[in-house]
């Protein structure tokens, strides 16, 4: 189980277990933000072409290894394949992209962000592309199979490009006709993970398969609330105001934040948390010195609704990733 500061990864290399997500990251603020949280102690830093901010984030990069603050090879980087990318003539189109904005020439992860292909969009024409081929127009998929995706991102790894690649937002049946004709196997899955949807069985099927797991979104509904992606209604508890992660928080003079990531780590995955302020990114890194109990473990799982916040086909108007 990941209960410490690294994961060993399949091909023997290390992947921190707490590291800093960058989704909804201004780019405004991004660069200052990479370079702090270098100063606080982070290494792995996941970003993602649809986040928008990955040259903000690589200049941040960049002068904290141009100052001497880390060296290239102390940071794990993690990037996303987007989907309008996934013809195999377009994947490392994206993925040179990527290292470009993000000032480094290779990464240690590589992820497919989600198994949907979408109709192309040029560089040229709209960078990063989002959702719809056009601005105002409708999400276009198309029929590209994911085998094809796979072989590319293969590609990419067998020419030392991508240190790893894996998959994110995948379903087990899907993950199954993965390995079925994979030669290089997915290092890790990345998935929505948190105490409202506890994905048992999925998440010890990737364990069982030798995948790391990273779980993103570990407070539950707190990036979703300006994007219409959270249930209305005075039923509705945000994890980090629940009166039970509160009462296990105060039983280990720990904050809920730092018991929701903790709850995740004990089941043996990884984290990436974004964290608004120096205190909370702190806070989010130290959580090795403290461990959940059973009975902790127990009444947090009485706590899954089997709730996603992250569904695309709620944003994208089609149901395209009916889980």
């Amino acid at each position: 189980m990941a209960v410490g500061p690294e994961i060993t990864l399949p091909n023997g290399r290390k992947m921190p277990t707490v590291g800093t997500g960058l989704w909804k990251v201004s780019k405004d603020t991004a660069a200052e933000h990479v370079y702090n949280a270098i100063k606080l102690g982070y290494r792995l830093f996941d970003n993602a072409t649809d986040y928008g901010n990955e040259r903000e984030v690589g200049l941040g990069l960049k002068r904290a290894m141009d100052d001497g603050l880390v060296k290239r090879e102390e940071l794990f980087i993690v990037g996303k394949l987007w989907n309008t990318f996934h013809a195999r003539e377009h994947v490392k189109e994206n993925f040179q992209r990527t290292c470009s904005d993000l000032c480094v020439d290779y990464l240690d992860l590589y992820l497919v962000h989600f198994p949907i292909a979408l109709k192309y969009v040029p560089q040229e024409t709209r960078y990063p592309p989002e959702w719809k081929h056009e601005v105002d127009g409708p999400v276009i998929p198309v029929k590209i199979p994911f085998q094809e995706t796979w072989e590319a991102m293969e590609a990419l790894y067998n020419e030392g490009l991508a240190k790893n690649i894996g998959i994110s937002n995948m379903s087990g049946a899907m993950l199954y006709d993965l390995l079925s004709y994979a030669k290089v196997r997915p290092a890790v899955l990345q998935i929505e993970l948190h105490p409202y949807l506890q994905r048992q069985q999925l998440v010890e099927l990737a364990l069982t398969e030798g995948m790391a797991v990273t779980a993103y979104s570990s407070m539950g509904d707190t990036g979703y609330h300006e994007i219409n992606m959270v249930p209305g209604g005075p039923r509705f508890v945000p994890l980090l105001k629940h009166d039970l992660i509160a009462e296990i928080a105060k039983r280990h003079n720990r904050s809920s934040a730092q018991v929701l990531l903790r709850w995740a780590i004990e089941r043996g995955v990884a984290v990436i948390p974004k964290g608004s302020n120096d205190r909370e990114m702190m806070e989010n890194l130290n959580v090795f010195d403290f461990s959940l109990t059973e009975e902790d473990m127990k009444e947090i799982a009485s706590l899954n609704q089997n709730l996603i916040f992250n569904d695309p086909g709620k944003y994208a108007g089609r149901l395209i990733w009916a889980w």
